[in-house]
């Protein structure tokens, strides 16, 4: 008899089109998953709202954005189930019932709550706090055993499991305690080298044109100690290394220009010229199939619908057992 797959649940919220450092950090992983997992990929468009809430006009389009970079860069309909979350009501409605399951002073604990307060400065609503609720809700509403995530995510599917805990021992177990699925590519510097974020403007998107992403390449920050051409340079941390080692094939090449960069036997301008040839030719497939698929906006309304129908149903079965579960099982006749 053949193993079940194992369920996945992940996803991006559409904060605009996807970069060089999603494509190293989660997509190429997700694509590979398709072989071995049943994958719900989830558009988490109603988590938007929890810190951009003031610019909703954006959310349509972006959301498109997104799906286009997913399916250029692997992600397959036909081999997953790509959900838009707000066409899928339950995910509301369980977040809510979770909601009666959690303090607000362990929801205040959570660092990345702290962090996102901090950092960007926010006067942090009722949404943005049970942010880890929701995402607790999206993963348990398909009854997801497996979450790729970051180091950066875990307590959030620590939340998940302690939800999940608690249901099952206060009703009936339902819920599996889902286990995150740790990334293990490195996080990839943007072009001033910080974590590569579009809130800081320092992105690659992998949509860019070729000539976008030379100029990218040519304002990226290297070997600050470097004054010279002709100055022994540092390859440890530094950007143009980071990303030779992780797009350019040939590592024999990228290891001359290690040793003539510590020698300072060759500058800054050729390495980055090099560089941005290496990644406009792995680019190339991907730019041109997300062009392809932009050519049919209703193939791609047509994609999310028939994912989030497949999904609502297993939805709405989930949401079900736990509201008899609650109580909440009374029939009331419509008029």
């Amino acid at each position: 008899m053949a193993e079940t797959r194992k369920r996945i649940l992940t996803g991006h919220r559409p904060t605009g089109p996807r970069h060089l450092g999603h494509l190293v950090g989660t997509l190429t992983t997700w694509a590979a998953l398709q072989d071995t997992h049943d994958c719900f990929f989830l558009i988490a468009d109603l988590h938007v709202l929890t810190t951009d809430y003031q610019h909703p006009q954006q959310i349509s389009s972006n959301t498109l954005e997104v799906l286009l970079d997913w399916l250029a860069a692997g992600i397959d309909p036909k081999r997953s189930t790509l959900v838009l979350q707000s066409a899928v009501p339950e995910h509301s409605q369980l977040a809510l019932l979770f909601s009666m399951l959690v303090s607000e002073a362990r929801l205040r604990r959570n660092p990345t709550y702290k962090e996102q307060v901090k950092q960007l400065n926010l006067q942090p609503s009722l949404g943005l706090l049970g942010y880890p609720v929701l995402q607790a809700a999206d993963i348990l509403l398909y009854r997801g055993q497996v979450v790729p995530v970051g180091e950066d995510q875990l307590p959030h599917i620590e939340l998940a499991r302690e939800i999940a805990h608690r249901f099952n021992q206060l009703y009936r177990p339902i819920f599996p305690e889902p286990k995150a699925l740790l990334s293990t590519a490195p996080r990839l510097p943007g072009t001033d080298n910080r974590t590569m974020h579009s809130s800081y403007g320092n992105t690659i998107l992998l949509g860019d044109s070729p000539e976008e992403t030379t100029r990218k390449v040519m304002s990226m920050y290297t070997d600050p100690t470097r004054i010279h051409p002709t100055d022994p340079g540092h390859v440890e941390g530094n950007p143009l290394f980071i990303y030779l080692d992780l797009f350019d094939p040939d590592v024999e090449r990228v290891k001359g220009f290690k040793a003539r960069y510590q020698a300072g036997t060759v500058g800054d301008v050729v390495v980055k010229q090099h560089l941005a040839m290496v990644l406009n030719q792995f680019l190339a497939p991907l730019r041109e199939k997300r062009v392809e698929l932009a050519e049919d906006k209703d193939a791609l309304l047509g994609m999310l619908h028939d994912g989030s129908l497949h999904a609502r149903k297993i939805a709405r079965q989930t949401l079900a057992e736990v509201m008899e579960s609650m109580g909440l099982n009374l029939s009331v006749n419509q008029p």
